[in-house]
């Protein structure tokens, strides 16, 4: 039977199922990207902010019209599998499981039960960090997956309640999962978790980012790590050291900041200030002059008044961050700050969201023109037949949520080569360059 996997949300999501898929594919199952061709449909879901909320019910609710001889069972996991469990077996019968995000080992095991006619099955165990996993990225790049669950508790955050407490995966399982992905032609591996920087705490007793990071980088064939979600309050000078030193080691970081205002800050229920975060940028700017930094900010958070706004609208101004993403604030129920007051209405959101975008633009331009005549090592993501440009990425751009680099070649490129360009134009967030010599291999 063949099976086709949904996976929504975030990259997180993207590794889970990317196991899935190696189970099923053992099992026996065969797997397909055409919904009229499945036998099963498994939909791995997000649930973290409306939007995404949403678009998993959405998609739910379009695979179950397909439920007829052809498609025999309906799985739902994920996210909102966890938080809506009840309210899916209520509302939308057509589900024949319901798999939880710790119960995600055995989805082989439920599909059977379900195609057996043995309706609403649920798995029951711990899921097994080490399976080899069936890559749905490109190929060159890939999610490793360091940890689940969070213990930080925002006011805004559901993940803990949905994914628990924080979990490390052990390091052998990383190193072997690192090896694998290597063998398949990976060369940058991105590292992945609720929260990387405490990674190791409650196995090792101490934060162990910095020695995982030196053990992947001893792997043959990965060239880049590149290191996304760090609390700027749990970012040490040893890992500060291990990134300026380490050649492997992307002089990228992503900092969800959230906010630039200490009042707003506290509401949150965030461990860090605006000081604190100013402290943190300023250490890895002196430690690694061409580190890129990337941050995420939420407008219209409750009580967030306007001359909150503008404090945050001056630091990001301050800081110049090299990358920033901006949501307006998504009211989650169950999270304290669902029932936090004064609410801030959705024009006004929007129209601050929509300011700082403005400024990042700005920001973002004047850095990528000060680029040009400057040579940047590149990794090639695709080839665009129409313009006779490749498409790749920089160290500065994770892919999906940065910029690009357009490269103009005389000689044919294969996507995951990495090479050299000269950087001549930029188009706002994006940069065009040329081939040169020193990429001859």
């Amino acid at each position: 039977m063949k099976v086709l996997f949904i996976s929504l949300g975030c990259d997180k999501n993207l590794v889970d199922s990317e196991q899935m898929l190696a189970i099923l594919s053992d099992r026996g199952y065969g797997i397909t990207d055409d919904e009229n061709d499945a036998d099963v449909i498994v939909i791995n879901t997000c649930c973290f902010i409306h939007d995404a909320k949403q678009e998993s019910i959405d998609t739910i609710l379009e695979m179950a019209r397909l439920k007829d001889d052809k498609l025999k069972a309906l799985i739902v996991c994920g996210c909102l599998a966890e938080r809506y469990r009840e309210e899916i077996r209520q509302e939308i019968p057509e589900v024949d499981a319901i798999v939880a995000v710790t119960e995600l080992d055995r989805i082989a095991d439920v599909i059977d039960d379900a195609v057996a006619d043995q309706p609403k099955a649920e798995a029951s165990a711990r899921p097994s960090r080490d399976t080899h996993r069936i890559i749905t990225t490109p190929g060159h790049y890939e999610y490793l997956k360091i940890a689940d669950g969070c213990d930080k508790n925002c006011t805004y955050c559901i993940i803990p309640k949905i994914r628990g407490h924080y979990r490390s995966v052990p390091m052998d399982e990383l190193l072997a999962q690192a090896r694998y992905l290597a063998g398949q032609g990976v060369k940058e591996l991105i590292l992945v978790a609720q929260e990387t920087t405490i990674y190791g705490v409650d196995l090792y007793g101490k934060k162990s980012l910095p020695e995982l990071l030196c053990k992947l980088s001893e792997i043959d064939g990965v060239e880049w790590i590149r290191l996304l979600y760090a609390y700027p309050e749990e970012i040490t000078d040893e890992l500060i050291e291990v990134m300026s030193t380490n050649p492997k080691i992307c002089h990228y970081i992503d900092i969800p900041i959230q906010s630039g205002s200490d009042a707003v800050l506290r509401r949150m229920g965030r461990h860090t200030d605006r000081q604190g975060i100013r402290h943190v940028i300023e250490k890895l700017r002196s430690a690694i002059g061409d580190i890129c930094i990337r941050t995420t900010l939420i407008a219209g958070f409750p009580g967030e008044t306007q001359e909150d706004f503008e404090e945050t609208y001056r630091f990001v101004n301050e800081m110049e961050f090299d990358r920033l993403g901006v949501f307006t604030y998504s009211a989650e129920e169950g999270t304290p700050a669902y029932d936090m007051v004064p609410k801030v209405d959705e024009d006004t959101s929007i129209g601050r969201r929509d300011e700082l975008y403005e400024l990042q633009q700005a920001i973002a331009y004047e850095a990528a023109e000060s680029m040009a005549g400057k040579t940047l090592r590149v990794i090639v993501d695709g080839y665009l037949p129409d313009d006779d440009v490749y498409v790749a990425r920089s160290y500065k751009d994770a892919p999906d949520i940065d910029g690009l680099v357009f490269v103009y070649s005389d000689r044919p490129l294969v996507t995951g080569d990495m090479v050299t360009v000269r950087i001549e134009n930029a188009r706002e967030y994006d940069l065009e360059g040329v081939l040169t010599d020193e990429s001859a291999q």
